[in-house]
């Protein structure tokens, strides 16, 4: 991968070609390529767990943990990529080149990401609950209080592991000259899912089967709240974090909702369509990975050329779609590189599943005709959401590095729950085996 030259700032009134990182395709897809595949056998990963903790005593008995399971991974997503997409645009505006600028944006942001954590976390347990009770009108305090719990623990332990790793992956991309944007936020995403899916179950079996007695989920629940104050001070005392740690509270706690939204499609069609759970993480991942890559780079783009406020030259907030996929700009070229790795991507993800579970999954030209249909309208939609969200907010004067990457995610968690479950009574229509029943199979 050639280095990228660092050009001085583009006026306003120059056209999109004029790049701040003379990055040309093949760079840009190099760098994309290898950590979506790595972040795609993340995804797959995760839904294998999926697939074997559907059947744990755990989940059968407290449902609402599959509520839980988009919104947490939902949580974890958008917390490490809007994190690794505010480092990314501070490193390429060279804002990380000495090891205290490092130390200071470090701190700021776990100490950020972990207040957050703890909050959204602890509203997604309560949501998951009032949905459960909604839906099965029943109400167990012991359930409610063991998934405050376990959520909690899942959120916090994963936002230790995968923003200690964000730093280093942003600290070395710099040094090797190699745009963050490219690889940071699906290097988070190749162990997001599948680590936070292992918390959720580890933790939520461990609290559920060690004892019945509330008190110990309580002394779980208070022990979290407690740091609130000290992430607080932290993130409040860091120049980087401190607007954000005010102002970045509506979108993610807005993206849990419509993640939980997800969760309760694939609460409801878990119990219909055994092979469909393995799925989940994979499609709401991919999307999720490849739309947040194109809200980084849009970001950057805009930081480098102009002020927060004012669009470059001859930018129209919302433009058409060809434009958005077949321009020649820089964006445009970025958004055609990420939608040919849909297709490729999926393929050797769907192939690997099925060659993982021989006896549960079986391949055909019905299936894959059908599940690569919503897999590409999910992404080519989100896309083009990015590129429309990106530059209204901007224009608003609001960061999408902390902003756009939620509403994004989330909204590929709901739209590929949906694709994914009508896909499926599709399939089950037409009598494709994969949708049947196990005993019909």
């Amino acid at each position: 991968i050639r280095k990228m030259s660092i050009l001085p700032v583009p006026s306003s009134g120059d056209i999109e070609d004029d790049l701040w990182f003379e990055e040309s395709i093949r760079a840009t897809a190099l760098q994309v390529f290898v950590p979506f595949m790595a972040a795609g056998f993340g995804t797959v990963g995760a839904g294998l767990l999926l697939d074997m903790v559907q059947h744990w005593p755990v989940f059968q008995k407290v449902t609402e943990l599959f509520i839980l399971v988009p919104a947490l991974l939902g949580l974890k997503g958008n917390l490490e990529m809007t994190m690794a997409a505010r480092m990314s645009t501070q490193a390429n505006l060279g804002h990380m080149d000495t090891l205290r600028e490092q130390w200071k944006m470090a701190s700021g942001n776990m100490a950020l990401v972990q207040c957050q954590a703890t909050v959204v976390s602890l509203l997604a347990s309560i949501f998951a609950v009032m949905m459960g009770f909604i839906t099965e009108n029943t109400f167990d305090i012991g359930n409610a209080l063991m998934l405050c719990a376990s959520s909690l623990v899942t959120a916090s332990v994963a936002s230790l592991v995968l923003g200690s790793l964000m730093i280093g992956v942003v600290i070395l991309s710099r040094r090797y000259h190699i745009n963050p944007d490219n690889v940071s936020i699906p290097i988070a995403a190749s162990l997001g899912d599948i680590t936070t899916l292992a918390l959720l179950a580890g933790s939520g079996s461990l609290l559920f089967s060690g004892t019945e007695d509330v008190r110990l989920y309580v002394c779980v629940v208070i022990f979290f709240i407690l740091f609130i104050p000290l992430w607080v001070l932290i993130a409040r005392s860091t120049t980087y974090t401190s607007q954000v740690l005010w102002s970045g509270w509506i979108p993610i706690i807005s993206a849990m909702a419509i993640s939980s939204l997800g969760g309760c499609i694939l609460d409801m069609t878990v119990p219909t369509f055994d092979n469909l759970a393995v799925f989940q993480p994979v499609i709401s991942g991919v999307a999720g990975n490849l739309v947040a890559i194109q809200t980084s780079r849009l970001s950057t783009y805009l930081h480098q050329r102009t002020k927060i406020g004012t669009h470059p030259h001859s930018a129209g907030v919302c433009i058409d779609p060809c434009s958005a996929f077949f321009g020649k700009g820089r964006n445009a070229r970025a958004a055609r590189v990420l939608m040919m790795m849909v297709l490729p991507g999926h393929l050797v993800f769907t192939y690997t599943i099925s060659f993982l579970r021989p006896t549960r999954m079986a391949i055909t030209p019905v299936f894959l005709l059908v599940y690569f249909s919503s897999a590409i309208v999910q992404v080519f939609v989100l896309l083009y959401m990015s590129r429309c969200m990106v530059y209204w907010m901007w224009g608003r004067k609001i960061d999408p590095d902390n902003a756009a990457i939620p509403y994004l995610t989330a909204l590929g968690d709901l739209f590929g729950i949906g694709l994914l479950a009508l896909s499926f009574h599709l399939l089950r229509s037409i009598g494709d085996v994969n949708a049947l029943p196990k005993e019909l199979r």
